[in-house]
């Protein structure tokens, strides 16, 4: 559906940006354009919304600002996840989307606190339908990361996310899942760069490789948690996630910044 002409709005109070920006708002909110994708090009909003190229950059500059969209030089405007919403459209309470590398980490810290428990209660508690949507979601990102063409970064985030959350609900705890659910996919450690880079144009040909490189050391990691709640193994399974989300700041420093934790 072709969306109205952001000059619309004139004469009503709100500016073109404004307007621009509402409307591309309620598209990312609304999954129209998913967390991972490209935004239209500058050419094609203007002329979609017959405004002017200062229009469309301040708006995007306001959405950046937001956290809603990542946008790279020379490949163009990537959007991000949204805060997590109600089924009735009431935001949860979280934190500020976390963007710097220093956030993203004290983010991991957060995880390493929830999850690890998560992950033990998951053991003890786990019923036999919880323990196979744990095993369902384990198997789901690891068959796309060993596919010959791995799973795109948005895809393989979406399923990441999938297997954190079913541990998450294994656990028995409404408020566990409550702090996954808030935190969203945004949650994943993975960095701006390789959400907006792989694809596209101008991209290292070596991108495709490097995600399933990657994603393959996160599917045995994942195996490793999975198989310790399935087995009831409380010390197992918190030391597994543990594990896994500290190599995941690693994997984020390097990825980020090209130096070492270690």
């Amino acid at each position: 559906m072709t969306p109205p002409p952001a000059s619309s709005a004139a004469g009503t109070g709100t500016t073109r940006t404004e307007a621009l920006m509402d409307q591309l708002r309620r598209r990312i909110v609304g999954g129209e354009l998913a967390p991972g994708h490209k935004l239209p090009s500058e050419n094609q909003l203007v002329a979609e919304h017959g405004v002017s190229r200062t229009v469309v950059r301040e708006a995007i500059l306001r959405l950046q600002a937001e956290g809603l969209v990542h946008t790279r030089r020379g490949s163009g405007s990537f959007v991000l996840t949204p805060p997590a919403e109600h089924d009735g459209g009431a935001p949860v309470p979280r934190a500020a989307p976390a963007s710097t590398v220093a956030e993203r980490l004290d983010l991991i810290d957060y995880r390493v606190a929830v999850e690890s428990e998560a992950a033990a209660l998951a053991a003890v508690r786990r019923s036999q339908a919880l323990a196979e949507a744990v095993q369902r979601a384990e198997r789901a990102f690891a068959e796309r990361a060993a596919a010959e063409v791995p799973g795109q970064p948005a895809e393989l985030l979406g399923l990441d996310f999938a297997f954190h959350r079913a541990v998450a609900e294994a656990s028995g705890s409404a408020l566990l899942l409550q702090a996954l659910d808030a935190l969203g996919p945004a949650m994943i450690a993975m960095p701006r760069e390789r959400l907006s880079g792989a694809g596209a144009p101008g991209a290292d040909s070596s991108a495709p490789a490097a995600v399933g490189d990657r994603a393959t050391v996160v599917a045995a990691e994942h195996a490793a948690v999975a198989a310790a709640v399935v087995q009831g193994d409380a010390q197992g399974a918190a030391a597994a996630m543990r594990t896994h989300l500290r190599n995941s700041a690693r994997r984020l420093v390097d990825e980020s910044t090209g130096r070492s934790l270690d």
